[in-house]
């Protein structure tokens, strides 16, 4: 028996990490754009299956930038920060999420 297309499964909230709020990313929203980060081992069909589950919206496109992590020292001491994958999940129009509130 198939799921519906929109039930919230636990998975969905390992896809999902938290919401990345930036200058830039609060500009995108005027273009129905929401940025979040997301798990590294995440695919695009994944991303826009979670979005829509858990915040109810249709998704128009999914975009993913994997930003690499910067090598910082401590006491001296060499270490790389861990790589962060970003998507940019665009809405379709009329739709909105707002982030400031939880899932």
């Amino acid at each position: 028996m198939a799921k519906p297309q929109n039930q919230v499964d636990v998975r969905h909230y390992d896809v999902i990490v938290a919401p990345h709020i930036t200058e830039k990313a609060t500009l995108m929203s005027e273009q129905n754009a929401v940025v979040f980060k997301v798990a590294n081992t995440a695919t695009k069909p994944q991303i826009k299956a979670a979005v829509e589950a858990l915040f109810g919206v249709t998704v128009k496109g999914v975009n993913t930038i994997v930003q690499k992590g910067k090598t910082k020292r401590w006491k001296g001491v060499p270490y790389t920060k861990s790589d962060v994958k970003k998507a940019i999940v665009t809405l379709a129009d009329g739709q909105s999420i707002d982030v400031t509130t939880g899932v």
